[in-house]
């Protein structure tokens, strides 16, 4: 049976989720991974009212859709992060300004979304970190061992009574591997496990656009943590280095022609997606394959519709049977 191709509705968030359910069927999708910003889904009010999310799952049953996963990457973002003006919009308006203020409304939201899911029956929530030592990756000012050592422990403090919350509840954390996230390469995400003893509820959302660009085989990622893939995201990215342009995207807007790299439709950049299909079935992974859309230089819903299309395309099952047993006596 082909994976469900789900719509992660973040990048859609300007919808309401009743005008954009409609429009994820008419695109082909099997269902959505709702976003917990915009109307999609509302983690405060789904961790106390199951009757709330009884109503959503009847609303996207009427279309046809499914929901496997739901997504809470602004709030995930606040636990661990510095906490400056440039998240101010991703919390209440009373706590612009107020980084320790934030962080512990993030706490409480991320423990929130853990009921939440449990609430709306789906077993694992994806979304962020944020990271205290992201800003110390060229390590000059001289940064110390010590330094990243209480990166992570920070890391560890903060996030452990929030896992525990998500263990009462059966529900898995799969952070997405991302640069400004305490793990954003195999190695930082190896130690990151460590960090929390290699608890089960904490795995990944593999997305392979984050990779791709820092020069990694995302099929490597998958190949390194086959017991901790809980969610897969389908997004692409390109690299376009002509001499003139860098890695680190030069201060530039994502859609500026100028970047070194920028994301693209599924199918249009540069991961090889069939080999991520056959890491994949290695390590039996059934879950749904959901397009995170991004592509400055394309209409959405042209995108949102060939992506379906392609990831439908390219998905495949494993063969239970060698090509040459024919010929076995």
């Amino acid at each position: 049976m082909a994976r469900h191709v789900t719509l992660f509705t973040g990048q859609w968030a300007d919808l309401p989720i009743k005008t954009l359910a409609p429009m994820a069927k008419s695109f082909g999708y099997d269902g959505v991974e709702l976003a917990c910003w915009g109307d999609h889904f509302d983690v405060d009010r789904a961790a106390e009212d199951v009757g709330y999310c009884e109503d959503l799952k009847a609303m996207l049953g009427e279309h046809g859709l499914g929901c496997w996963s739901i997504s809470n990457h602004l709030a995930g973002q606040l636990v661990c992060d510095l906490n400056d003006e440039r998240s101010d919009a991703f919390a209440p308006e009373e706590l612009a300004g107020d980084p320790e203020g934030k962080r512990a409304w993030a706490v409480e939201t991320m423990k929130n979304t853990a009921r939440a899911a449990k609430n709306l029956g789906v077993s694992v929530v994806n979304g962020f970190t944020g990271s205290s030592i992201w800003h110390m990756l060229y390590s000059f000012p001289p940064v110390s061992d010590a330094m990243i050592d209480r990166g992570y422990e920070q890391f560890r403090e903060l996030w452990t009574p929030i896992l525990d919350v998500f263990d009462e509840c059966g529900v898995k954390f799969g952070l997405e591997v991302h640069p400004t996230e305490i793990a954003f390469d195999i190695y930082s995400a190896r130690r990151a496990l460590e960090a929390i003893g290699n608890r089960e509820t904490f795995g990944f959302n593999f997305d392979p656009s984050h990779l791709i660009w820092q020069g990694m085989d995302p099929a490597k990622f998958i190949e390194e943590f086959p017991d901790r893939i809980y969610h897969v995201h389908m997004k692409d990215a390109a690299t376009t280095l002509d001499g003139k342009t860098g890695l680190l995207g030069s201060h530039l807007n994502f859609g500026d022609a100028r970047r070194g790299w920028d994301f693209r439709s599924v199918g249009r950049g540069d991961v090889d997606f069939e080999e991520i299909i056959r890491a994949l079935n290695r390590i039996d992974y059934q879950g749904p394959l959901s397009v995170e859309w991004e592509d400055s230089g394309m209409d959405r819903e042209h995108g949102a519709r060939e992506s379906c299309e392609y990831v439908k395309n390219i998905d495949f099952e494993p063969s239970d049977i060698a090509f040459d047993a024919a010929f076995e006596e």
